[in-house]
């Protein structure tokens, strides 16, 4: 999504955060921090500090802190031989049409606090329902304290607002904006929309995607959220972004009704 880190990748053979390898969090700073926002490798350096903290990997220390709290059975960011049986074939958009592809994440060296773990839909609707929960897993298990979730679904961007994401790798995806012309923040580490959406999502509500087309939200002042989950490049497909936002006005619909 940045157009330097690109030509450093082209130019220099700097490796895609994608590679999962230690070599790949070594990107200089575009700008001094606190000065803009951008999508970056902030929260696969949040994952080594927490391995720095606990002495654990990065998917230990989750498995034990809240994916088995959660009842997440099926996430994990090394993949059990059944696990890859039911992996979903991903599927590439060229000029409209759909075509299977080979595309697999390779074994990581590093775990990323950013990207690199294999779910379910199950899995990820109850990671959604615990911040719906004030931080509670189904079964009433504590995996965040309520202020936690407060804070972390709080503006902590100050004045500055989440911008457009250019897709400078159009294989991987097309420029980016979820409800463009609408201030958005961040919390920790969610997009907030600072007004009611077109959708029915109200102010104040937290959201965010995965590059594979992978879109979800939760709205705690509704207690409702949802997640709509395909296997396809490039990010931004106009076909899914629809899909999804209608699933979400529908959903706001049947609320009113």
């Amino acid at each position: 999504f940045n157009e330097k880190y690109e030509r450093l990748a082209r130019e220099q053979g700097q490796p895609s955060i994608v590679t999962a390898t230690r070599k790949a969090l070594e990107t200089p700073l575009l700008f001094d921090p606190g000065t803009q926002w951008e999508y970056g490798s902030n929260m696969d350096w949040a994952g080594q500090v927490i391995e720095g903290i606990t002495g654990k990997t990065l998917g230990e220390a989750m498995r034990t802190r809240v994916l088995e709290p959660l009842g997440m059975d099926d996430s994990t960011f090394r993949p059990t031989a059944s696990m890859q049986e039911r992996q979903a074939t991903m599927h590439q958009r060229t000029d409209g049409e759909l075509a299977a592809t080979d595309f697999m994440l390779p074994e990581p060296e590093v775990e990323m606090g950013g990207h690199g773990l294999f779910s379910t839909v199950d899995d990820y609707l109850k990671f959604i329902r615990m911040w719906l929960n004030d931080g509670a897993a189904d079964d009433g298990t504590v995996v965040l304290r309520p202020e936690t979730v407060d804070m972390a679904t709080q503006n902590h961007l100050g004045d500055l607002r989440v911008k457009l994401l250019p897709g400078v790798i159009p294989s991987l995806s097309n420029d980016a904006e979820f409800f463009p012309g609408m201030p958005k923040t961040w919390g920790y580490t969610f997009m907030i929309n600072e007004e009611d959406a077109p959708t029915g999502r109200p102010a104040g509500a937290a959201a965010w995607a995965g590059l594979a087309n992978l879109y979800y939200w939760f709205d705690r002042q509704n207690k409702i959220g949802g997640y709509w989950a395909t296997q396809i490049f490039p990010f931004a497909d106009p076909e899914s972004v629809g899909g999804y936002l209608e699933m979400e006005t529908a959903v706001y619909d049947a609320l009113k009704g």
